[in-house]
């Protein structure tokens, strides 16, 4: 049997970045020769194997053919006459259909090293178009390697717009749209991902309450871009730029959601568009069984993102109210996260990236006095139950105040 190491750790190599997970295809084996050696079976669609030592993957050489709808919509077949070429056809990429043999020798049938050196994102062959979740693993590279100057071929960039049908992908599991969509939000400029998405025309698909919000205008004198998926996208990177929590770009993405549904006589104002948005955000995360503390964090966003926006105008009794409805007592890490979405917000605009965001000391100090009233400052013999948590909050409130009135 020969073995080479293939895909992403060749291609990373090539371009000087760390190497962390290695894969391997083994040629001229079979199962029963895998397992003789020590290795473990455990794939469940074709044969991979954990190396009995570094537990590195190892699969055999396969071929695949297109059987139905969806990513899982595939026939493989693995077997020694299976050659290396073969296997890596079956690729995405061109940078990821490169092989490393145990003696440094780069195997590179399709010009994979060429495509690098060049910045593209280029298609291994028509066999790409059978596998709808390429369309979202291409707008992913195209996120993590904008920095380095890559870009989509055009010819790639033209077969993904003919798969991005509803056909096709929504016959993709909500499991895998999401993982794609979280693996994405944390490269290194994930507004990468929905310019392409929307250019291949699959964000209307998969995203519709996001794909909404381009063309639907907003008040310039606070948006001097305008647009409101211009501004999302300015926002979701200006979230990179604060924070590598996928949370806070999840939050990014949907805070605006509501502005969507905004009627086009009420332009270019959307009142009322907080808590209709969080409704959005509550739709999508149940569509694509996204987890709840990403839910969370995105309905905290959209129905409050304004509040903290104006929180040098609130009274201490209404910066309370916020802190309560966002759980911030409890949870000062989520409300922390909050504050860096806001932030996000209030530099996604246009010639305003680099503003100041006095707002978020001002409610970290807020929550701060807050915090500090604890329940043993109430007097239990004289309140018990509601009244209990009201004097409470009244003192709270109060602290608050005094916080306010010593900032002036």
């Amino acid at each position: 049997m020969d073995i080479y190491l293939v895909g992403g750790a060749v291609r990373d190599k090539l371009l000087g970045r760390p190497v962390t997970d290695r894969d391997w295809v083994v040629v001229g084996a079979t199962p029963e020769a895998m397992t003789e050696r020590g290795f473990r079976p455990v794939g469940r669609d074709f044969p991979v194997f954990l190396h009995p030592e570094s537990g590195e993957e190892y699969a055999l050489a396969r071929t695949e053919r297109k059987a139905g709808r969806g990513y899982h919509g595939f026939d493989f077949h693995a077997a020694p006459d299976v050659s290396l070429e073969d296997d890596l056809a079956r690729r995405d990429l061109t940078i990821n259909a490169m092989a490393e043999t145990r003696e440094g020798e780069l195997v590179d049938p399709f010009g994979g090293r060429a495509d690098l050196e060049a910045g593209l994102l280029r298609h291994v062959s028509p066999a790409f178009r059978e596998d709808p979740l390429r369309i979202l693993r291409v707008a992913r590279f195209a996120a993590r390697f904008h920095h380095l100057g890559f870009r989509i071929a055009e010819e790639t960039l033209t077969l993904m717009q003919t798969m991005a049908t509803p056909e096709e992908l929504q016959a993709l599991s909500p499991e895998r749209i999401w993982q794609e969509t979280e693996r994405a939000l944390g490269e290194a400029a994930p507004q990468v991902f929905i310019r392409v998405l929307r250019e291949t025309g699959a964000l209307a698909i998969l995203f519709p309450e996001v794909d909404r919000l381009f063309g639907v205008p907003q008040p310039e004198a606070h948006h001097p871009e305008i647009d409101t998926g211009d501004h999302v996208l300015r926002v979701l990177e200006q979230a990179a730029r604060l924070s590598d929590d996928t949370r806070i770009r999840f939050a990014a993405l949907v805070h605006d959601l509501g502005k969507g549904l905004t009627p086009t006589q009420a332009w270019p104002a959307h009142h009322g568009h907080e808590k209709s948005g969080e409704k959005l955000v509550v739709a999508m995360v149940k569509r694509l069984r996204i987890p709840k503390a990403h839910e969370r964090l995105g309905r905290l966003a959209a129905r409050w993102h304004t509040h903290v926006h104006r929180a040098q105008e609130l009274r201490a009794a209404t910066i309370m109210k916020v802190l309560e409805a966002c759980d911030a007592l409890r949870r000062p890490e989520d409300f922390e996260r909050l504050l860096l979405v806001c932030e996000a917000d209030a530099r996604g605009r246009k010639g305003l990236e680099g503003r100041a965001y006095p707002q978020a000391n001002h409610l970290r100090a807020c929550l701060a006095a807050a915090a500090a009233v604890g329940s043993e400052q109430v007097d239990a013999s004289r309140y018990q139950g509601k009244a209990f948590g009201d004097a409470l909050r009244r003192l709270r409130v109060r602290a608050i105040a005094n916080t306010l009135s010593g900032a002036e």
